[in-house]
């Protein structure tokens, strides 16, 4: 039932986004979007902008290889804003020289300081959180990431590959809060506890919970929406159901690691104000609720409506204060980190 009525919801909200041409329009003209998202899963948001606006979003979507791209099509390029997943992409695109900077006091209001770049290159548009799935009927209170690597969870911890950009950002902010000599360690703890080897996905880790495999593990907020959302006796259902959500925190700073989507106006866009529209809606109250209903993604607006799923399964967060850029800056040392502890051997 509850699934359907979040469904109910979302329907509702996607009929307001539509119900948005009839207020008036702003601009008219048209906006080109290289996203390496499914553009599936932002088409909402985009109807609703043009739905607004008038203006026309023509979604291109590029799985990888976007830098590279953008690059070799130079002052050619039709790509007005680009949108990824991770910081690190979307840091890779402005040191790849293919961003401008914006100055918009809607985006400063909206984003946090910490979430945006301090150049006004990039701007996060929303948030998912590495958080800690376990085993529902196990008595966890509150936990650090830092705990992860205590000997009590020996053989009891499921995670996916320390490869992955969703570890690899995590063992980053470890080493931008604690160096790299303390990171070490900790991943070195973390590997004696596995009960597994780091492989799968992030929603294989609630499986494993369910099949005993494990106690513990980390991994992305969102999975939790997708999972609790499912059919009922569907086995994403059954693993959703299987587990509860922790907040972790940093000993330091008492906050929780996110990673984003985000988006950065193309160097040489050639509707650039359209592109910079589109990036102030995106993070507009009504399309951010849209993001945290469609996704099941944490708001970057202060103040937004969770999904109710999210809200009742992990609540609200306490983002870290440390700046993403900051945490970019040692993503290729803490990779380079997971390779020398064997990690994902």
């Amino acid at each position: 039932m509850f699934a359907i009525l979040n469904r109910a919801r979302k329907a509702c909200l996607l009929a307001v986004a539509a119900a948005a041409v009839c207020l008036p329009a702003h601009a008219a003209g048209e906006v080109t979007l290289y996203t390496t998202r499914e553009p599936g899963l932002i088409q909402p948001l985009l109807a609703a902008f043009t739905a607004r606006t008038q203006i026309q979003v023509n979604t291109v979507f590029v799985k990888d290889g976007l830098l590279e791209r953008v690059k070799a099509e130079g002052q050619r390029s039709p790509a007005d804003l680009l949108m990824t997943v991770d910081v690190g992409n979307l840091l890779d695109l402005v040191e790849g020289g293919v961003t401008q900077p914006v100055q918009s006091a809607a985006l400063n209001e909206a984003i946090p300081a910490n979430l945006r770049g301090a150049d006004n290159q990039w701007f996060s548009l929303s948030l998912r959180a590495r958080v800690l799935y376990a085993d529902k009927d196990l008595k966890v209170g509150t936990f650090r990431y830092e705990d992860l690597a205590d000997p009590r969870w020996k053989g009891k911890v499921c995670i996916r590959a320390g490869q992955h950009p969703y570890n690899t950002a995590l063992v980053a902010s470890l080493i931008a809060h604690d160096g790299e000599a303390q990171t070490e360690q900790w991943l070195r703890g973390v590997k004696a506890n596995l009960a597994r080897k780091a492989t799968g996905g992030d929603r294989d880790v609630a499986r494993d919970i369910l099949g005993g495999i494990c106690d513990i593990g980390l991994a992305n907020s969102y999975y939790v929406g997708q999972m609790k959302a499912a059919k009922e006796g569907s086995d994403a259902r059954k693993w959703g159901d299987a587990i509860q959500v922790v907040r972790p925190v940093f000993a330091k700073t008492g906050g929780t690691h996110v990673n984003i989507s985000g988006a950065a106006v193309a160097r040489h866009a050639p509707h650039k104000a359209q592109a910079v529209q589109l990036l102030e809606f995106l993070v507009s109250e009504p399309a951010q609720e849209l993001y945290a209903n469609a996704n099941y993604e944490y708001p970057v607006r202060r103040g937004v409506r969770l999904d109710p799923i999210i809200g009742q399964a992990i609540g609200t967060l306490k983002v870290d204060t440390l700046p993403l850029a900051e945490i970019a800056k040692y993503r290729k040392q803490a990779s380079a980190l997971v390779d020398r502890v064997g990690f994902d051997q």
